[in-house]
């Protein structure tokens, strides 16, 4: 494991918790450790995860990635869930400041 990549062990880490057969599979920022270029390598795994039908509960920064998989997306500010929904109305027509501020933060680079 010392000579594989972040994203590398990041994918071997995913393929190992998949030989446990879960039914769903918890993801705390996986890509916030990688360099930029890994960043793609382990978002084409979790995207082919989805798209074989694996429950995914994600934290992520990644915005694109959960606009283009999640079924749903939550979004929480100390602690506190703000607002939730489908991802086409959370994206394009949120309804609480805090979440039009950070999407305005985050969408504007």
């Amino acid at each position: 494991p010392a000579q594989l990549s972040g994203g590398q062990q990041q994918r071997v880490a995913i393929a190992r918790s998949l030989c446990m057969e879960p039914a769903v599979m918890l993801f705390d920022e996986p890509t916030s450790a990688l360099d930029p270029e890994m960043v793609s390598e382990v978002l084409e795994t979790m995207t082919s995860l989805a798209r074989d039908g694996m429950t995914m509960v994600c934290v992520t920064h990644e915005m694109g990635f959960a606009r283009a998989v999640a079924d749903r997306v939550i979004f929480m500010d100390s602690g506190k869930i703000v607002e939730e929904g489908a991802p086409n109305d959370f994206f394009t027509n949120p309804q609480h400041a805090r979440t039009k501020l950070f999407l305005s933060q985050i969408l504007s680079h």
